[in-house]
């Protein structure tokens, strides 16, 4: 529960915070992110999830935009924001602990049973 508070914390972070420019409120959040993964996870399969959503719902998003489907009202990383890799860093992290979670329940009513 606590990883989700802080992943909704850092989604809230980058919509309310009013930073002087992008590139400190990417930084700020690629660190939030980071302390995410180091203070749930620490494992190499989390941090590499972590990775692979990030780039990848990156590249869809990125797609999305170049086709006319969504539009950012100020892009400023290619077609999308700069921020937006550290949410889904931080969101592939959050619901790899939660189905990790969920695994581990599952192994023990079955060892129960």
């Amino acid at each position: 529960m606590r990883c989700i508070a802080v992943f909704v914390g850092i989604n809230h972070a980058s919509a309310k915070l009013d930073f002087a420019n992008n590139v400190q409120l990417s930084l700020t959040l690629a660190a939030l992110s980071l302390g995410l993964w180091w203070t749930f996870d620490r494992s190499r399969s989390g941090f590499g999830l972590g990775i692979t959503i990030a780039f990848l719902a990156t590249i869809v998003t990125q797609l999305l935009v170049y086709n006319g489907v969504y539009q950012y009202t100020s892009p400023d990383f290619l077609y999308v924001r700069s921020w937006l890799p550290c949410i889904f860093f931080s969101g592939g992290v959050t619901v790899g602990n939660i189905g990790r979670q969920l695994a581990m329940v599952n192994v023990e009513k079955s060892h129960n049973d």
